[in-house]
């Protein structure tokens, strides 16, 4: 897997967060490791969120183990050097290989000197955006799972809601407004909670 980063304010967060809210208090104990953490490159995130937009993450580590055998290295060059058909071999719709590819052929023209790090999340959002394919809720796993940023909650995500459903209205639906509510008491540290109620629907721990 190469290097892998950690987020240096995760037990300083845990501890906020039980605080801040008994719930999650109870799936902080529950889940306690591992952490979140980064292999810090954007490309790879990038490209694994691709895969797995609009479908379950069991179908989505599927494809992915298809695509890493298929293209072996996970860089522009590898997947470019793919034909469009070995990757719908994959099990990748059309369209995803279309964005794939694409992602492909611009990165290192107009996304390889980029300072990720010097950007705060709404001009990585706006930079990534520019990719075809790639809209808000892929930018955010790049800023959960690549850049590690503290405090991202994403709301088009359905399996966030779906858990807050589950534990604060017994499985009622929400409405984004009430879901927002709830989450203001764990700012700034919304990732991290984030994490958790991912956890509460899937004891895997995600990966992006």
């Amino acid at each position: 897997m190469g290097r892998v980063l950690l987020p240096d304010y995760w037990d300083e967060a845990k501890e906020f967060l039980k605080k801040s809210d008994q719930t999650l208090s109870g799936l902080i104990s529950e889940y306690e490791n591992p952490s979140l953490t980064s292999r810090g490159d954007v490309f790879h995130t990038l490209i694994r969120s691709i895969i797995g937009q609009q479908i379950s993450a069991k179908a989505a580590d599927s494809i992915w183990a298809r695509f890493e055998e298929m293209v072996v290295m996970i860089n522009p060059g590898s997947i470019l050097s793919c034909s469009h058909q070995q990757l719908r071999e994959c099990g990748l719709s059309n369209r995803k290989v279309e964005y794939i590819h694409g992602i492909s052929e611009r990165w290192e023209v107009d996304f390889g000197s980029i300072s990720w790090i010097e950007m705060d999340d709404e001009e990585a959002i706006s930079k990534l955006t520019t990719l075809r394919g790639v809209g808000v809720w892929t930018s955010e796993m790049i800023l959960i799972f690549s850049l590690l940023r503290k405090d991202v909650f994403p709301l088009g995500d359905i399996g966030v809601i779906r858990a807050v459903e589950k534990l604060y209205n017994e499985g009622g639906r929400m409405d984004i407004t009430m879901i927002e509510e709830i989450a203001e008491a764990w700012r700034p540290y919304r990732t991290v909670a984030t994490w958790y109620l991912w956890r509460s629907i899937d004891s895997e721990p995600v990966v992006y």
